[in-house]
């Protein structure tokens, strides 16, 4: 596989230090402690994509395969369910099943943060006790954003304490604005925070300015803020956040989380060199191609990745080879 070519040198001494490295020690970084959830967060989750056959089903085995290839990455956790997982597409019931088919097959000291957030908060209620009963250990709830006009700071307080008041597991908070067109307001995020049952937040906004305003204001809360793309992920650490979930993650898990463990060495030169090897691919398989992009990615490093549902569509060859030529020219491939 062209990555374990790729991190003989210099990468793979530091992973495998990094796999026996329990816990993580946090030299020159600061980054929140908790003192009242039991979970922590510290560390890269890949929001994992939903295998589908070429009839577009969801293809369990291919999820599973994947599952084990994943294993020997040192990942805090998986998020199932989230955007990358074509969320939207699935079923209810194709939804609690992948949720079980993960749990199953992840090791128990990993963490399974499924995405639960529906429109109403009742139907985000009533699934985030399903995610919990299938397996789930956190639930990770999307902004409700169809009537996006009528979602007001105060409206959103209520619809996530609503939710986390119900919760049998820890929320967390998820601001998308571009799948949702809607930012979940800093002070909303502020008034949440101060919630027991809410861990914390993903906020893929990328604006760096509120993600360090998220943590300075919440210092004294236990509140845990997670980098949404693997492209601001030491800007992100730079400031005190907690994790990232990252869709490169899925492709490049190993070197996302060498960055992870250069960060909270405190090794910012080493940190700041991979992190721009690391930028393209990311705007690649994110904002430039999406999830057909991601997919196709995750073939030439030994994942399986296949078809996503339509309406999304596969990419052209000239779109592939703009991709791969993204990954070539970093280093990559």
């Amino acid at each position: 596989m062209a990555l374990g070519v790729r991190l003989a040198s210099p990468l793979q001494p530091a992973l495998a230090a990094l796999c026996q490295a329990v816990p993580r020690q946090h030299r020159g970084l600061s980054t929140p402690s908790g003192h009242g959830h039991t979970l922590d967060l510290r560390g890269i989750f890949p929001p994992l994509t939903t295998p589908f056959s070429s009839t577009r089903e969801v293809d369990y085995a291919q999820l599973e395969g994947n599952l084990h290839r994943y294993a020997s990455v040192p990942f805090r956790g998986l998020v199932v369910l989230g955007s990358n997982g074509e969320y939207p597409y699935l079923a209810p019931r194709e939804r609690l099943e992948v949720v079980s088919c993960v749990r199953r097959a992840l090791p128990r000291d990993r963490l399974l943060m499924a995405g639960s957030g529906c429109e109403s908060t009742q139907a985000t209620i009533e699934l985030t006790s399903s995610m919990a009963e299938a397996g789930a250990n956190v639930a990770l709830v999307v902004t409700p954003c169809y009537y996006r006009g009528a979602m007001t700071s105060a409206a959103l307080v209520q619809h996530y304490t609503e939710v986390a008041d119900a919760s049998p597991i820890p929320v967390v908070l998820y601001s998308v604005p571009a799948n949702t067109g809607l930012d979940l307001p800093l002070e909303a995020v502020l008034t949440l925070a101060q919630h027991p049952n809410i861990l914390g937040i993903k906020d893929s906004s990328g604006d760096i300015t509120r993600m360090g305003l998220m943590v300075h204001k919440t210092r004294q809360e236990d509140f845990q803020v997670l980098a949404g793309s693997a492209g601001f992920l030491l800007a992100s650490y730079a400031l005190g956040a907690s994790g990232g979930v990252c869709a490169l993650a899925n492709v490049l898990g190993a070197p996302l989380c060498q960055l992870d463990h250069l960060c909270r060495e405190g090794q910012w030169q080493e940190a700041r060199d991979l992190q721009h090897r690391l930028i393209e691919p990311n705007t690649a398989v994110t904002r430039r191609f999406g999830i057909p992009g991601l997919k196709k990615a995750m073939e030439w490093f030994g994942y399986y990745g296949g078809p996503c549902r339509a309406p999304l569509a596969p990419l052209s060859p000239p779109q592939v080879e703009e991709l791969k030529g993204t990954f070539s020219t970093n280093g990559w491939l």
